[in-house]
Order: C-alpha cells, then sequence, then structure tokens
C-alpha cells in the first residue's frame, strides 16, 4: 500500500532560486529511484520554505531511498542553501474514511 511523504525544506530566500535548481537535478534521480510513484514540489509564497509531497510503494521503499540519499551526500549538499532543519512526515492512506 502506498504511502505519503511530505518533506519541508526551509530554504533561505537569498539563495532560493540557486537551492531550487539543485533540487530539480536532484529530484531526476528520485523520480527514478525504486519504488517512487511521484514527487511534487511546492513553493511556500512569501517565505521560500520548498515543500515536496512524495508517493512512495512503500514505507520500506522511501526508507532505503533515504539511506541512499545520506550516503550519496546530498543532504550535506543542501545544508548550506536551508534556515532550518528539514521536516519529513510519512502518512499512511486511510481509504475507509
Amino acid at each position: 500500500m502506498s504511502v505519503l511523504v511530505t518533506l519541508e525544506l526551509p530554504a533561505k530566500t537569498e539563495t532560493l532560486d540557486e537551492f531550487l535548481a539543485v533540487m530539480k537535478e536532484a529530484l531526476v534521480d528520485t523520480r527514478a529511484y525504486a519504488g517512487c510513484e511521484k514527487v511534487e514540489t511546492y513553493v511556500e509564497q512569501g517565505s521560500g520554505s520548498v515543500f515536496l509531497v512524495e508517493q512512495w510503494e512503500t514505507a520500506e521503499h522511501q526508507g532505503a531511498y533515504m539511506g541512499w540519499r545520506m550516503e550519496t551526500g546530498l543532504m550535506d549538499a543542501i545544508g548550506g542553501f536551508l534556515a532550518g532543519p528539514p521536516v519529513a512526515r510519512t502518512f499512511d492512506p486511510k481509504s475507509e474514511v
């Protein structure tokens, strides 16, 4: 069963365009990663905070992906663009509600 993952990245407004360019390139690999069904990117009006909405086949697929991202250094590479720590949340669907 699919899971929904959100990732809020509080970007620094002064480097937002550069950060979005880095993310555009990085998300090509995300979308191609095993188990990734969809990734949508939003930018909050007024703050520049970047919000990713990801749909994964399973939480395990997303967990493997995050492990790979940590190993390959993406989180370290984007750290200088952030004004605070990323906030990730995972949601299970409740189609019966």
